[in-house]
């Protein structure tokens, strides 16, 4: 086997290896090329080309986010850098692992003026866990010619540092901080970076190993939860007539049922999910919008928890922050191993545990309180579904009953991928199927790598993936379509209403040209070209009949994956959601 001359290379390659780092997201360029060589000739790493350097870190994102394990992506010098930040970013605040790794020119060709070099030390420091700024490897050589482009000083430095045998100082802080990073990233979950000088040159190849790093071990304490904390939150519950349990984004199959049964038996308890929840229960309460949106002063009144325990990641109802913030409850428990947000400006205790295990614990000691919080909340829910779907018998063909549509057809057992902005917000207002998967970057609810992040999920995944996508976000991040791995069940939705509709339905002046141009953005692109271009299967419709049409044939097996473009009026779209919401009150 082949591996790249450089020590430092090999030493990155090896600890990646140790540490089961398996997929490797690989963007072009030269001065990568030692981790390339290195990646790409060693069977034990999956690896992918993929030239958009935002859109390769958002695929690594999709792949990490399904298999709940460190990806790496790779890349060369300068800007190329620079692109992965939306990904990095959302993966700082989903708390998903991720390995940047960049390569890097020696101190002495920075800051000179020589090409695709930037400052690269640091430059994720706001939304990173770890920075690891490695060290260049001493040069093999003794005597350097002094027609290398390298100042004199450096060849007598190189000489004084062999003698004192710094080499091995350099190896022995690269390998500690390469552990750090990569032990950081799994057991905190999220991105790390680390930035790796080559000195030319790149591109020399050895048949056998020169160093052997030592992997430093996660050590991991086994759970144990604080028996002061478990007594003050149990003495609380028994008071409490009226909990809310409030999850935000999580992934499936982390809490047992038997923990879901109990909250939906105690009658002082409502737990309110969302699509990207993941967690299902007949009694939950599945719409958080539809609930909430026509309730008055008096109602809000009654629905104030006193306790509220939340969960997950980030929530997308704008409604239930507002409220829980004009209507705090007295005691707000967040439960996460990692870190927690005060989003409702009253947490009293962050309890640092999983939320399984923090159930476990909690609820066989927990007294079930007799109230009426429960069964009067699930009666209001009852309505607001009748409410529902009375309102979709009659409205036009529009996004609200294209969503309707798409979600009573989705095939059970498949992974549903959103895109965010007003897709999601749509997908807030129905309910799916609970076998099926669902997913969205809440972390930082860009649109910018939506797709990319779907087709890394229908990567690591053998089932369907379904992507349901605006407009927007679909042309926004049309590279992500380059790509050769895309696999023939993957399947993109795109709702197509000719602009950003999601800026019809907030407030402000519509239907002016400056409102046209600079916030909706109207455009008339169609999918159909990049469908052509990228070898994707193609459909257009723009009523509901050839919708049902088309969906009958959409989800079936093909050579090839599939882009269904379904046309609406952009104009109706705002007055069928505002009419929704009033028709519910």
């Amino acid at each position: 086997m082949k591996y790249p001359k450089i020590p430092l290379a090999q030493t990155v390659i090896q600890l990646c290896k140790a540490k089961n780092i398996k997929h490797i997201v690989i963007s072009p360029g030269s001065r990568n090329a030692p981790l390339t060589i290195g990646f790409s000739n060693d069977p034990f790493f999956k690896c992918y080309s993929i030239v958009d350097e935002r859109c390769a870190a958002f695929f690594a994102l999709g792949i990490a986010q399904q298999i709940e394990a460190p990806v790496a992506v790779v890349c060369t010098s300068g800007s190329a850098l620079l692109n992965y930040y939306p990904a990095v970013a959302e993966a700082f605040y989903s708390e998903i692992p991720l390995i940047v790794l960049s390569a890097d020119r020696p101190k002495h060709l920075q800051n000179i003026g020589d090409g695709q070099t930037i400052n690269q030390k640091n430059v994720f420091e706001n939304h990173i866990l770890h920075s690891a700024n490695l060290k260049l490897d001493l040069k093999d050589e003794l005597n350097i010619p002094v027609t290398e482009d390298i100042p004199i000083f450096k060849n007598i430095e190189d000489k004084l540092e062999r003698l004192l045998g710094l080499q091995k100082d350099i190896q022995k802080f690269n390998e500690q901080e390469l552990n750090d990073a990569i032990n950081k990233s799994i057991f905190k979950k999220g991105p790390v970076h680390i930035n790796v000088p080559f000195d030319e040159p790149l591109y020399e190849m050895v048949d056998a190993l020169k160093v052997k790093p030592k992997n430093i071990p996660i050590e991991l304490e086994e759970p144990k939860m604080d028996s002061y904390i478990l007594d003050q939150c149990l003495n609380h519950w028994r008071k409490a007539k009226r909990k809310m349990v409030l999850v935000g984004e999580y992934a499936p199959n982390k809490i047992e049922q038997n923990w879901l049964n109990l909250l939906a038996k105690d009658d002082s308890v409502i737990v309110l999910t969302e699509t990207t929840s993941n967690i299902d229960h007949g009694a939950f309460i599945t719409s958080i919008d539809k609930l909430i949106a026509p309730l008055q002063k008096e109602d809000f009144i009654k629905l104030q928890p006193e306790i509220l325990i939340t969960f997950g990641g980030m929530v997308v109802s704008k409604k239930i922050k507002a409220f829980l913030r004009e209507y705090q409850p007295k005691e707000h428990w967040h439960i996460s191993e990692t870190r927690a947000y005060d989003t409702y400006f009253c947490m009293t205790q962050h309890i640092i545990e999983t939320p399984n295990y923090f159930f476990s614990e909690f609820l066989p000691k927990a007294i079930q309180v007799k109230s009426s919080y429960r069964n009067y909340w699930t009666g209001i829910k009852m309505e607001r579904n009748k409410k529902h779907n009375s309102y979709l018998e009659d409205i036009s063909f529009s996004d609200f009953k294209v969503f309707d549509t798409l979600f009573k057809t989705l095939p059970n057992d498949t992974i549903l991928q959103v895109g965010n902005s007003s897709a999601i917000r749509y997908a807030q207002l129905f309910d799916i199927h609970k076998s099926i998967e669902v997913y969205c970057n809440r972390g930082t609810s860009g649109i910018d790598g939506s797709t990319s992040t779907a087709i890394g999920c229908a990567v690591a995944h053998k089932r369907q993936t379904n992507f349901i996508t605006g407009d927007l976000s679909f042309f926004y991040d049309s590279n992500a379509l380059w790509n050769n791995y895309i696999p023939d069940s993957f399947r993109i939705i795109v709702i197509n209403n000719g602009g950003g509709g999601i800026f019809r339905i907030l407030p402000g002046h519509k239907n002016t040209e400056n409102f046209d141009t600079f916030f909706e953005t109207k455009h008339k692109l169609s999918a159909q070209h990049l469908a052509e271009m990228y070898n994707f299967k193609y459909k257009k419709v723009s009523s509901h009949n050839d919708l049902g049409i088309a969906l009958n044939s959409f989800y079936k097996e093909s050579k090839g994956p599939k882009i269904l473009e379904i046309n609406t009026a952009e104009q109706a779209n705002d007055e069928v959601l505002l009419a929704y919401f009033k028709y519910l009150k």
